[in-house]
């Protein structure tokens, strides 16, 4: 393995990013609604608690099994609207910032090169197809993570400044968002990256593959449909759970990806 190869890859492809609006801006846009935005407007949830449709958070709880019910137990209405909100209805919705890195980047790795027509270039480097796809994993992997662990140190300040006037304490993050920034965040850009690669190298446009790839996103709309109906209850087991799952699903999906990987065929298809 040229490990001098696979980085040159990866620096290449960061530096293409960094020049592409199309590519950067998703990433940067995304990240900041969902872990700066959002995190602020929760915190004034609870000055709404007696508008016409509000008693919907109330509804929810009154769904919840009783072991989560408890975990409220002794905070106000306001804190327990604020609890609820940014420690359980959003944890979801964060697992799309790492999703969402990987597969812009991901379905730039193949098929944006193919629309830059630097692709044959590359593939004509003396590098293997192992190291050639390696460096493009790690080219949508490092950005995933750092961008999903800087959006969980953000988050992290934002909303407990944000809650500050309601909780009056430091309550971020808990157990289970240490589990799911660690272990599922990570498990998910693999997820994306094993789909997206797979679907970039067989297409021949950054609009086909991210499209395509972006299907991975289905299971955490379920997750956030779950959480949002109370059918299913974040905790520390449940959510460990969920990131073995992605990660089997994600070594799948390498596993096919690194089998079916061909520079040939990428030139055929080309």
């Amino acid at each position: 393995m040229n490990l001098r190869a696979v980085r040159a890859i990866v620096r290449k492809d960061l530096s293409v990013v960094l020049q592409s609006k199309a590519v950067l801006l998703p990433i940067i846009i995304v990240p900041a609604v969902m872990l700066l935005v959002l995190p602020i407007l929760a915190s004034f949830a609870p000055q709404f608690v007696n508008i016409p449709g509000a008693s919907d958070l109330g509804e929810l709880l009154e769904r919840m099994p009783e072991t989560f019910t408890q975990r409220f137990a002794g905070l106000s209405e306001e804190q327990t609207i604020v609890t609820l909100m940014l420690v359980y209805l959003f944890a979801p919705m964060y697992l799309i910032v790492p999703l969402m890195v990987a597969s812009v980047i991901a379905a730039d790795a193949f098929a944006g090169e193919k629309e830059r027509r630097t692709l044959e270039a590359l593939l004509f480097t003396p590098t293997s197809d192992r190291e050639l796809l390696l460096g493009k994993l790690l080219s949508g992997f490092v950005p995933a993570l750092a961008v999903a662990w800087g959006g969980f140190l953000v988050y992290t300040v934002v909303a407990n400044a944000a809650a500050w006037p309601v909780m009056g304490r430091i309550f971020f993050p808990t157990g289970m968002w240490w589990v799911l920034a660690l272990w599922v965040a990570p498990a998910v850009a693999a997820l994306a990256l094993g789909a997206t690669v797979l679907v970039s190298a067989r297409v021949n446009t950054f609009q086909e593959a991210y499209q395509i790839g972006g299907v991975v996103v289905l299971p955490i709309v379920v997750l956030l449909l779950g959480q949002a109906t109370g059918v299913l209850v974040f905790s520390v087991a449940l959510v460990a759970l969920l990131g073995a799952v992605f990660w089997a699903a994600a070594a799948g999906l390498l596993v096919l990806g690194a089998r079916g990987f061909r520079r040939g065929e990428l030139l055929a298809r080309r």
